[in-house]
């Protein structure tokens, strides 16, 4: 909630005072398929794979109340062998989106697919069913893209790979609810949102969804390959919690959200969740939480409050069954907040102030508010090998080491030596484009400013193994019998449109050692 603790937005100022993303098939389109065309503005999507069902979107621009659309899917891209087809109905109380599971397909397979709609038809997605028995998988993991502070390069990268990566993984904060102009970029808009207030109501909502589905850089990614999704904040308010949002703009913005997003899930609102669980036969499983709808209130700074939660009960007991019965070797839990603890004020100075804490938290509307919960989560870690925690949010680059210190109160940053006691690494990426260190202090990437803090942050927090703060971009996870390897991806320019991407920085966990 504004004006508790130290929020994303906030982190460059209170940081700072501590220490003085060629198109391949993605847009590859069939002859039929009319760009100009009005029924389908919105693109293709694909999400949530299974090894024999899929999810396939779309959604219908038209004037009746209810409309049919016809959707084939097929093992090659000029659709001659078309291998599973129907109708659905797109309906003005879904805002005109489809959502089609489509079944009985093969595992480990690539497939296309598109819809019709009287004359119009879609693009041609391209989209692929969980494997049943991989020796590699690769994810793409992104989070937080503002529309107003850059473009979407990340995504377009993510479409001209899309021959590598098996799955797209978002983890939140897919769009800012904010008015327009109130979260730009280092030199202002990049491009206005719409609607230009904040988003409070279920058409608002649905307008900013369609907004950015416009976007060419997101469609494209979004055709290319399956997306497995969760939200954080910014899908609905700033900071959310379970009772911190009016319900009846909590359930809008949940409402809008399964709309537009290709997922196999059930509003949280009608009794369901979107915590779920997807395989990738005995080499992974990824766990994705929902950190929004079940949390207590922030707090202003750490708490140890046993009752505090942010999974809830019944999400923690589904993640506990998850993880202690699952036979994949690693287990992803893709995790929309930042589960290392960071500090900006070390132990004797916070000692001294009498906060009795130990040292102060840069924002405890991550885990850092929430640690008797965190200390049972990692206590549970601690007991299933092969845990690996993918995060977005705080819009910078992070490797972290996971540990016990043992002294009970969840604070995993324990102390001693670089991987002593680290029971599962933390790999975030960066934010697609939303503002970080250097875009709020206007500062050019990779600043002495930027430079001395992230050694400053390193010298505080030993459990950090790296940390880039003015990068935007993408990570690639690939997963393998030997290790996991994560690779950050950062854009040149993120407010200059087609600006090149370079590899950043690479982070090994091999089950037991953290390298970088």
């Amino acid at each position: 909630m504004r004006g508790m603790g130290i929020t994303r937005r906030t982190f460059l100022a209170a940081a700072t005072t501590a220490i003085a993303a060629t198109m391949g098939v993605a847009r590859a389109q069939y002859s039929e398929y009319d760009e100009t065309s009005s029924a389908f503005q919105h693109g293709v999507a694909s999400g949530d794979p299974l090894p024999t069902a899929v999810i396939i979107w779309t959604r219908l621009t038209t004037d009746e109340a209810v409309a049919t659309v016809a959707w084939e899917v097929s093992t090659t891209p000029d659709f001659r062998t078309i291998v599973r087809h129907g109708e659905a109905l797109a309906r003005e109380e879904r805002d005109f989106t489809v959502h089609v599971d489509v079944t009985g397909l093969t595992p480990g397979t690539v497939y296309y697919y598109r819809f019709r709609a009287g004359e119009d038809t879609s693009r041609t997605g391209r989209t692929k069913t969980a494997p049943t028995d991989p020796e590699r998988a690769v994810f793409s993991v992104t989070s937080c893209a503002n529309m107003e502070s850059g473009y979407f390069g990340a995504y377009s990268e993510i479409a001209r790979r899309a021959d590598e990566i098996d799955v797209a993984l978002h983890l939140g904060d897919y769009f800012y609810e904010y008015a327009s102009g109130r979260y730009v970029g280092k030199n202002g808009i990049t491009r206005p949102h719409e609607p230009t207030w904040e988003c409070t109501t279920l058409q608002d909502y649905r307008t900013r969804y369609a907004r950015y589905r416009r976007d060419a850089e997101l469609q494209d990614a979004h055709a290319a390959l399956p997306w497995v999704v969760t939200w954080d904040d910014h899908e609905c308010a700033n900071d959310s919690w379970a009772a911190g949002v009016d319900l009846q703009r909590r359930d809008a913005a949940m409402q809008a959200y399964l709309e537009w997003m290709p997922i196999r899930a059930t509003s949280p609102s009608a009794g369901g969740h979107i915590y779920r669980s997807l395989r990738f036969g005995d080499l992974a499983e990824v766990s994705m939480l929902d950190l929004r709808t079940y949390r207590s209130a922030p707090a202003r700074f750490k708490s140890s409050d046993p009752t505090r939660q942010m999974l809830g009960s019944e999400q923690f007991e589904w993640l506990t069954r998850q993880l202690t019965t699952s036979d994949a070797q690693w287990k992803l839990i893709g995790n929309s907040v930042m589960m290392a603890p960071l500090q900006i004020l070390g132990t004797p100075l916070t000692e001294y102030l009498g906060h009795g804490m130990g040292s102060l938290p840069l924002n405890p509307d991550q885990w850092d508010g929430y640690q008797a919960e965190r200390a049972r989560l990692l206590e549970l870690v601690s007991r299933t090998p092969g845990c690996v925690f993918l995060t977005g949010d705080i819009h910078s680059e992070w490797a972290n080491e996971l540990r016990l210190n043992g002294s009970g109160d969840g604070d995993p940053s324990g102390s001693g030596d670089e991987g002593a006691g680290a029971i599962a690494p933390e790999f975030v990426c960066t934010s697609v484009s939303a503002p970080n260190v250097d875009d709020k202090l206007r500062l050019p990437a990779g600043s002495a400013t930027s430079r001395g803090l992230a050694s400053y942050v390193r010298s505080v927090n030993p459990h950090v193994r790296h940390v880039e703060l003015d990068a935007h971009g993408y990570m690639l996870v690939t997963v393998t019998r030997k290790d996991v390897r994560a690779e950050w991806f950062r854009v040149a320019d993120v407010e200059t449109k087609g600006s090149p991407f370079t590899s950043g920085a690479v982070a090994t966990w091999d089950g037991s050692v953290l390298t970088v």
